[in-house]
């Protein structure tokens, strides 16, 4: 018997196997979850769908978060292939590589826009169109960063994203909470993946994290997937509203050993 036996969840934002959503997926599929996949491009198909095939999903289907059209339709198909849904998976995020290597201050307008809408509104529409399907006792959750709190150097204008999409998580969740419903963020300590490569001086982060956190541990995507699967189940039912750490403890420290250039 697994933890997660008859519940039904779609996941948003698998790009390849280095993923975080896939290390979740991974996770709630072992505890018996029933899982569909959307990938973003036309190109990340012949990525997704072998992962998703392998877990013994159908339901692989393209979706475009920033467009409300293919939402509708996505979870119009999901409606009908899976009657109800327990769990969404939002592990979204995207900023212009140009907003990621200057300082924050100098973020065009068009950048911030960008970041915003796909970072973060696309939370809001996707929860929109999924609360109607959601079963009671389903569980929202997000993907947020430690820069959504402090400043982390080389993150920016994500930082200000992830800080919206953590406000967003509490608004949705005080909404959403009467039906039944859940919403919560986890909040993971730095992991390599499509996205993260993209912030400059990535690994040097990862190599301070590694020395500052009290478990002076990095985090995995199997540590993300385990908090995911108490965020799903019925063990996490009065949990709602919040950001659940999941980074070895590093964000309980102090600034420890100097700061460091994240940009070199």
């Amino acid at each position: 018997m697994g933890l997660l036996d008859g519940k039904k969840g779609l996941i948003f934002g698998v790009a390849n196997k280095h993923s975080i959503a896939w290390g979740i997926a991974q996770a709630l599929a072992a505890e018996g979850a029933e899982l569909g996949f959307s990938y973003a491009i036309d190109k990340l198909e012949r990525r997704v769908r072998p992962l998703a095939e392998s877990l013994g999903a159908t339901f692989i289907e393209q979706c475009d978060v920033n467009d409300d059209a293919q939402i509708e339709a996505v979870f119009a198909k999901a409606q009908g292939h899976f009657e109800g849904l327990d769990v969404l998976v939002h592990s979204i995020a995207f900023a212009d590589m140009e907003d990621l290597s200057r300082d924050y201050i100098y973020t065009g307008r068009e950048g911030f826009l960008t970041a915003m809408e796909t970072s973060v509104y696309s939370l809001v529409a996707l929860a929109r169109v999924a609360a109607p399907m959601m079963r009671p006792g389903g569980s929202v959750m997000a993907m947020t960063y430690y820069g959504g709190e402090k400043v982390v150097p080389g993150y920016n204008v994500m930082g200000v994203a992830k800080a919206a999409l953590e406000a967003s998580v509490r608004y949705l969740a005080s909404e959403l909470g009467p039906k039944g419903v859940r919403v919560n963020a986890i909040s993971a300590g730095p992991i390599k993946t499509l996205s993260t490569a993209m912030i400059p001086g990535f690994r040097k982060m990862l190599h301070f994290y590694e020395q500052s956190t009290p478990l002076r541990q990095l985090v995995t995507q199997d540590d993300v997937g385990q908090i995911a699967v108490f965020l799903a189940s019925d063990m996490s039912r009065k949990t709602t509203g919040q950001a659940l750490f999941v980074d070895g403890g590093y964000n309980i420290m102090g600034l420890m050993g100097g700061t460091v250039d994240m940009a070199t």
